[in-house]
């Protein structure tokens, strides 16, 4: 049962999970969420069909109707959830993961996630203990259901004048391949722009650098103005600006005020960011009158938080970007129509992404480290307790690992909630004191604790 982590069900298809275990989820839900009708899509990997099966069969054992969405993207599910009312839905998907892996990501009533701690747990400890699974008097019916001409028809309500960006697009084989040519046509360049399960050009991770390269040298090659690149289930994407540089995912949070403030006068706005963002994110929008908020990381705890803050707009280093107008729910579709709203308009007025970026950002940063060792909760509390000692901070938090902020750097260290690792990452006003304390970080884990790279 490794496969139930604090967002999701992921994991390794037949090794951490099967299709025993997907048929149990689906008959599992209907009690958990109080569901008759249960919203189901997924996304290409080549275990999907199978997973798909077991699953809808698990449900319509539960006595529920199945609506299914056939092939589709992770906010096409979030939409059809909230905007017609399903109490409960699942959508088959591993995200950005290889393609050996997959998994289910559940979400109840107004699209609001479903973790460990909110319903998942429950099922898997249904299924350690064996509980039965009886056949309901009735079984569920499956209905196809297409919500993708509202989906598209509400996309198309942000869509900006595109007519003057070169954009070039990677699609990585993913769900994003749905959606993107019917939104900005044929104009833009794309790559990788065919569905295929295998992800045979590069895996669906737009945050490893390695995966980015063919989009840079698109972006060189066509001189556009941006690139953009989705994740295999199109709930995340990132960009590469005019100078094919990668644009670090929590300054987009930033650079969102010039729709959000710029273009509809949002007044005051509560903005979400998690306990890894850039300190350059809240110094930049505090002056624009945004009331920024630090959070844990993953949709688990985003969604429903930016909800509880009733706010505007908010994102994640990991790419995945909250909007209030998308039922407070992640959309990269919708967060490259914002973005690519924003880049034509500072080309309208003759300024470039990287120059808007540069503007924004402000400190060196170390990019997230990831170290592996046992006792993670006791090598926090070191490296924590370390500096502490040693300086002053003006600020200390700990809902997701710790984030300590100094007068000149701040750094946040974690469990990963996904993988067997220790996440640092640090920011200076410097690259010689962001060594220096990236140095001192590895000694105390490598040397001192024993932890490996």
């Amino acid at each position: 049962m490794g496969a139930f982590h604090a967002y999701d069900i992921r994991g390794i298809y037949n090794k951490d999970f099967d299709k025993d275990t997907a048929y149990k989820v689906g008959y599992f839900i209907p009690e958990l969420l109080g569901a008759d009708k249960v919203l189901v899509g997924r996304d290409c990997r080549t275990s999907g069909g199978e997973i798909h099966d077991s699953l809808v069969e698990g449900l319509t054992d539960a006595g529920a109707d199945v609506y299914d969405l056939g092939l589709s993207s992770t906010p096409l599910v979030y939409f059809g959830t909230a905007n017609y009312g399903f109490k409960a839905s699942v959508q088959i998907t591993a995200s950005h993961n290889p393609a050996e892996y997959n998994g289910m990501k559940v979400s109840r009533e107004l699209a609001l996630p479903v973790g460990l701690d909110t319903g998942l747990g429950q099922i898997k400890e249904w299924i350690e203990e064996g509980r039965p699974t009886p056949k309901a008097a009735r079984k569920g019916e499956v209905h196809p259901f297409d919500p993708k001409p509202d989906y598209l028809k509400f996309l198309s309500g942000f869509k900006g004048d595109y007519s003057d960006l070169r954009i070039a697009f990677d699609l990585s084989n993913g769900m994003a391949c749905l959606f993107a040519k019917e939104i900005f046509g044929e104009g833009p360049a794309y790559i990788f722009d065919e569905i295929d399960g295998r992800f045979p050009n590069h895996e669906p991770n737009p945050l490893i650098p390695k995966n980015v390269e063919p989009l840079r040298e698109l972006v060189r090659k066509t001189t556009a103005d941006v690139g953009v690149i989705y994740d295999g289930d199109a709930d995340r994407v990132m960009f590469v600006d005019d100078k094919a540089r990668f644009v670090a995912p929590d300054l987009v949070i930033a650079l969102m005020s010039r729709y959000f403030i710029g273009e509809r006068g949002a007044k005051n706005p509560r903005v979400l960011q998690e306990i890894r963002s850039s300190k350059a994110v809240a110094e930049y929008l505090a002056p624009l009158g945004c009331d920024v908020r630090t959070w844990k990381v993953g949709r688990a705890f985003a969604a429903p938080k930016l909800r509880e803050i009733d706010g505007l707009w908010g994102g994640e280093l990991a790419g995945h970007y909250y909007f209030k107008d998308f039922f407070y729910s992640d959309s990269g579709m919708l967060a490259s129509i914002i973005v690519l709203r924003i880049v034509a308009a500072l080309k309208k007025e003759g300024l470039t992404l990287s120059a808007a970026i540069d503007e924004i950002a402000g400190y060196e940063n170390s990019g997230e480290i990831n170290f592996r060792i046992d006792d993670k909760k006791g090598a926090m509390d070191t490296v924590r307790d370390y500096f502490l000692a040693r300086e002053k901070a003006s600020a200390v938090m700990d809902f997701d690992g710790y984030r300590c902020e100094f007068d000149k750097w701040w750094f946040n260290i974690r469990p990963s909630n996904t993988e067997p690792f220790l996440r640092f990452i640090c920011e200076a006003t410097s690259r010689e004191l962001l060594e220096e304390k990236v140095a001192t970080v590895k000694h105390i884990l490598i040397d001192e604790l024993g932890a490996t790279l």
